[in-house]
């Protein structure tokens, strides 16, 4: 089955999902594709959760709880939310490869290092062996590749990052990582019993 993980540097959540992620990616096939979560949000016409005062430090609270539950490092860089398409150009010019993504996640939450300029990003780029880092973050193929990425996630009706795709169903959040490998190891789950039914239950009340 097809597989594709969504993810923004921007998001602590996806960080928390990374070791997962890279594991499964070294037994299966797996889409890294890098996006802008801000793009998705306005084309939801929604606020993201560092938008909203409150809901703001709970996540980052919970984010740091749930690191510390999973003995994983996680220190937030010098501003949050920031700027994260000097991060998402700077892994597709780096290859996107698990090694890439793994450097630049550990750059920003691992050492809570900035990431929102290419300045910032030098001296990781440089150990990618991009010299000048402006340059390459600026190059069409880069721009033109987030763009794909960004329609494959509207094509696949993402709602949200980090989110795991597998043959066409969404899986969202690092805490829904274990239901997606359980679909994965049992593909028809969703067509039996209650999960059937869910698929098809009528709207009660709606407010739009």
């Amino acid at each position: 089955m097809p597989i594709a993980w969504y993810f923004d540097f921007v998001s602590p959540f996806c960080w928390l999902q990374w070791p997962a992620i890279r594991e499964l990616a070294a037994s299966r096939e797996v889409a890294l594709r890098p996006m802008l979560f801000g793009a998705l949000l306005k084309q939801m016409n929604h606020l993201g959760p560092a938008e909203i005062p409150c809901k703001r430090e709970f996540t980052y609270r919970y984010a740091l709880w749930r690191a510390r539950q999973a003995h994983m490092p996680l220190r937030f860089p010098p501003s949050h939310p920031f700027n994260p398409l000097p991060a998402l150009r700077l892994c597709v010019a780096a290859g996107n490869t698990v090694e890439a993504v793994g450097a630049i996640y550990e750059w920003i939450w691992a050492h809570g290092r900035a990431a929102d300029t290419p300045e910032a990003l030098a001296p990781l780029a440089a150990s990618f062996g991009i010299t000048d880092v402006r340059a390459a973050l600026g190059t069409p193929q880069v721009k033109e590749t987030l763009q794909a990425n960004f329609e494959h996630a509207m094509r696949d009706k993402l709602f949200g990052v980090p989110t795991l795709v597998i043959d066409g169903e969404l899986f969202w959040g690092a805490d829904a990582h274990d239901f997606a490998m359980a679909y994965l190891d049992d593909p028809g789950m969703f067509a039996e019993g209650e999960m059937a039914r869910l698929g098809a239950l009528p709207v009660g009340l709606s407010r739009i």
